[in-house]
């Protein structure tokens, strides 16, 4: 199991958390300002970081890939919130698109994520659930803009040949295919 790896000090990932996770929820809040995002990037954090231990720790430094995920994650949030626009006035009308509702509730569309490959399943959720860049999501994985490129489309490939959105119903009782 990756959490039970030691580092070079002897450390579990476990005891990592234990001594370490009130000093980065204070980084989180010093990011922030807010209590409550602060413990979402931490959880966020630890999260990244118990399915990378085994590599992160011969690097000997948990704490500074924890802070860096930690960072980025605000950078993110940051720039969802920096692309909202405040009007004056609230519009009568709203938009909404039931084919996005309707995928991000299929349950078949998060099991077809789980069935794709580690790499192509990083690439997407970092892409289109992080709203993150090519080459911010190649810094994150270690690999080129190129590869990040080809693994999302050959993610998207599998998942439009394994997924179709569940048939909406419409007024005509015509379902397009």
């Amino acid at each position: 199991m990756e959490g039970t790896a030691l580092d070079h000090d002897g450390v579990t990932y476990e005891e990592f958390v234990t001594t370490r996770a009130q000093a980065l929820l204070r980084y989180g809040y010093v990011l922030t300002g807010n209590p409550d995002d602060a413990a979402d990037l931490l959880q966020e954090g630890l999260i990244r970081l118990s399915s990378a231990w085994s590599r992160v720790v011969n690097k000997n430094d948990p704490e500074g890939y924890v802070r860096t995920i930690m960072a980025r994650q605000h950078i993110s949030m940051w720039r969802r919130r920096k692309r909202e626009h405040l009007v004056g006035s609230v519009p009568e009308g709203r938009y909404d698109d039931r084919g996005l509702e309707r995928a991000e509730h299929d349950p078949r569309l998060w099991e077809a994520l789980t069935s794709l490959p580690r790499r192509q399943r990083a690439v997407l959720v970092l892409r289109y659930y992080e709203d993150l860049s090519d080459e911010e999501i190649a810094g994150m994985l270690g690999i080129s803009r190129g590869t990040v490129r080809s693994q999302a489309a050959r993610a998207l490939g599998k998942l439009r040949a394994d997924w179709r959105p569940a048939a909406a119903s419409t007024a005509g009782g015509h379902h397009d295919r």
